[in-house]
């Protein structure tokens, strides 16, 4: 199956630990209201593929240039592409020539120590997350932005037999 015209061609990355939990960062662009909330801005890794770019291994690259992590393989991967439509602010501030985004999605195993997480953009770069948590599968749907809802219901559908 390929990505959906007119949408942003990205991945998503779901990091599991030994202990089945899920890696979530808080968006560092959180509203000053919610600090210290981490409802409605949270999000597990993900971005864009290069051209070109093979999704499995822009998965290994954004999951890096997110969290630092270098230390994870591939599990699984979703069965299909993901797609949702930005809201009007969203497309128009950020991602104006797109509709929204279709994601390939990747469960991820961890296999390094939680000190090799660093959420710290190097130099030059935007850092995406203030701080990160690991956190049981279900409660992700209740963290991120409403519009990414019903992805992330299809991704816990996807990976949910990994946690155990």
């Amino acid at each position: 199956m390929k990505p959906a015209e007119g949408y942003r061609p990205c991945v998503g990355i779901m990091l599991l630990n030994p202990a089945g939990l899920v890696w979530v960062g808080k968006r560092i662009d959180t509203p000053n209201d919610l600090e210290g909330d981490w409802t409605g801005w949270s999000q597990m890794p993900q971005g864009g593929i290069d051209a070109d770019e093979d999704p499995a291994r822009a998965a290994h690259r954004e999951l890096h240039e997110e969290t630092g992590v270098r230390s994870a393989e591939i599990i699984a991967e979703a069965p299909e592409w993901y797609t949702y439509d930005f809201p009007s602010e969203v497309q128009t501030r950020s991602y104006s020539r797109y509709r929204g985004q279709t994601q390939k999605w990747f469960a991820m195993r961890f296999t390094g120590a939680d000190d090799e997480v660093n959420i710290h953009a190097p130099a030059g770069e935007k850092a995406e997350f203030s701080e990160w948590r690991w956190l049981p599968m279900t409660e992700l749907p209740a963290l991120v932005v409403p519009f990414k809802r019903p992805v992330y219901d299809k991704v816990i559908a996807a990976f949910g037999h990994l946690t155990g």
